[in-house]
């Protein structure tokens, strides 16, 4: 499985299944990506390899560490992301995957900040604010 951004300069082939796919609903993802919500798909670093050249922007968390983006530098397209306090995972965003039937998100996270239309099927669970 494979995915890339808009251009597909940028791009991450994947091996394995994701240990976890996220929607989060903070200001920060919805910024990040345009949408209402963020929805990343974590896999182990070892089962990514990332080919291209991405332009990486960091920020600071409610909690106290890091999250970073990494995104094209030609088309903008966010491919994957990292979060210090889970240094082994690359979450790698499913929009980039570009496949309908890939699983439905496990956990529905910052959920003060859901636009009141949005339904997500989390079977793992909906949490207001970030998963501890």
């Amino acid at each position: 499985m494979n995915a890339k951004c808009q251009c597909g300069q940028l791009s991450a082939a994947l091996t394995g299944a994701s240990t976890t796919v996220i929607a989060c609903h903070c200001s920060a993802c919805q910024r990040r990506t345009g949408s209402p919500f963020g929805v990343l798909a974590y896999y182990p670093s070892e089962s990514v390899e990332i080919t291209g050249t991405a332009t990486r922007y960091e920020r600071s968390t409610l909690t106290g560490g890091i999250f970073e983006t990494f995104f094209c530098p030609v088309c903008g397209s966010t491919v994957y992301a990292r979060a210090w306090k889970n240094p082994a995972l690359i979450g790698i965003a499913v929009g980039a995957i570009c496949d309908p039937s890939y699983p439905a998100p496990m956990w529905s996270v910052w959920e003060e900040g859901k636009h009141d239309w949005v339904e997500i099927p989390a079977p793992g669970g909906h949490f207001p604010q970030g998963r501890t």
